[in-house]
């Protein structure tokens, strides 16, 4: 029935909200080219902005991901962008996705499409040509609003008035939304810090609690994306005002104890929160004098660079902090060891936890932010050329002296002095 009705009511019969932002998409290339590849495909095909875009057009947001669904199966779509030579990777296939790439622009284009197993964590799909079917398996309402290239919108759960309200809503029956995917939790909790102007349902907390258990069924690797995604949205900051959302963090995370740094960070720090990463901003979370760091670090998989990153800090608040840790000297020399990000971490963590901004710290900031780390001038060559010393383990020991004479000499050395050690 409800295929029938789309068929008779076609979108750009349903009411229209056109806002700028539509219009601008509408006259991207990209765009024009994506619509027409697909709905040149046949009598039928049709593809529609879908998700985060729409949700971020209606609340006045930016754009900065699009995403598309289509009334195709995955490999018809695939024939449709071959014919106007548009490339593309399969990126989850067996989920319906094809990532479609026009001038090194990448966008998601996911067939429609319903559940027929989950097991809280995967869903086994069977493709659809049925819009209704396809928002119907979706977990908020305000993530089941659909446009085509005019901004026609298709809402079939009224998810732009709960937008409007402010109202998180669960797509039919919570627990069994929940159940299907665990991570839904933690996008409750998202979805609530950044668009929701009412209380929690004490319906939805009491479930959401009697199922927290559930996340162990969901990867360390999809956990912390998710909390990535939190962390880098605007309203990360409503989380450290929101004891419910707090408490279900939590529960899921219990490496990150640092809240209270949130909940008193300096206007500095708040200016400056769209400047860092999630890592920085998880080191701030779990670096203490305990354990915690080695115990996040196991449990979840991060790359070689970010676990260096971490680890500087974590060996850096190990050691006693003086007058002349943050001196503009010893910085310099943490730059030429570390290097720069490692240098801008501590100076922001330095920052961050500090109740009133910290001026010093401030200026020294901004004084390394164009500043690279110093280049020794001598190289083991010179030294065979210049004083004749024979490569081996002597010529290893006298570079290594006179790099600590050029070290802490301000990165300057003379050739009176590199002379005096050869010959000590």
């Amino acid at each position: 029935m409800t295929n029938l009705l789309n068929k008779i009511f076609p979108l750009s019969k349903k009411k229209k909200q056109k806002l700028s932002s539509f219009d601008n998409l509408k006259n991207e290339k990209y765009t024009s080219i994506l619509f027409s590849a697909i709905e040149k495909y046949s009598e039928i095909s049709e593809l529609r902005y879908v998700g985060g875009c729409i949700r971020k057009i209606l609340n006045k947001e930016t754009v900065e991901d699009i995403d598309f669904a289509v009334n195709l199966k995955p490999k018809e779509c695939i024939e449709a962008l071959k014919n106007f030579n548009i490339k593309y990777y399969e990126t989850g296939i067996e989920h319906g996705t094809i990532t479609a790439i026009i001038e090194n622009n990448k966008f998601e284009i996911t067939s429609l499409r319903k559940d027929i197993i989950t097991d809280g964590r995967h869903a086994k799909v069977q493709f659809s040509d049925n819009w209704f079917e396809d928002a119907s398996r979706r977990d908020f309402t305000v993530n089941s609003i659909y446009a085509d290239i005019n901004g026609n919108l298709y809402d079939p759960f009224n998810g732009r008035k709960d937008l409007e309200l402010g109202k998180i809503e669960f797509i039919g029956d919570v627990e069994k939304r929940i159940k299907e995917d665990y991570l839904r939790i933690l996008r409750y909790i998202r979805f609530f810090i950044n668009y929701s102007k009412l209380e929690h349902s004490k319906k939805v907390k009491k479930i959401i609690k009697k199922n927290i258990s559930g996340i162990l069924k969901i990867s360390s690797e999809r956990l912390l994306d998710e909390f990535k995604k939190i962390i880098k949205s605007k309203g990360f900051l409503k989380l450290f005002n929101d004891p419910f959302g707090e408490e279900i963090i939590r529960l899921i995370f219990p490496q990150f104890k640092n809240f209270e740094y949130f909940k008193k960070l300096n206007n500095f720090a708040k200016k400056e929160l769209s400047n860092v990463d999630h890592i920085f901003l998880i080191s701030l979370m779990i670096i203490d004098n305990s354990d915690n760091v080695d115990y996040f670090l196991y449990k979840f998989n991060i790359s070689k660079v970010n676990k260096k990153r971490i680890l500087f800090l974590k060996e850096f608040y190990k050691e006693k902090i003086d007058k002349n840790s943050f001196s503009e000297s010893n910085l310099w020399k943490l730059l030429y060891y570390n290097g720069k990000q490692s240098l801008q971490d501590l100076l922001y963590f330095e920052i961050f936890k500090s109740k009133n901004e910290n001026k010093k710290l401030i200026n020294l900031l901004f004084f390394f932010k164009d500043k690279e780390a110093p280049i020794f001038p001598i190289k083991a060559k010179n030294l065979i050329e210049k004083y004749n010393i024979s490569e081996g383990k002597l010529l290893g020991i006298k570079l290594k002296q006179i790099e600590e004479k050029w070290i802490n000499n301000d990165f300057k050395v003379s050739e009176k002095e590199v002379a005096q050690i050869i010959k000590n």
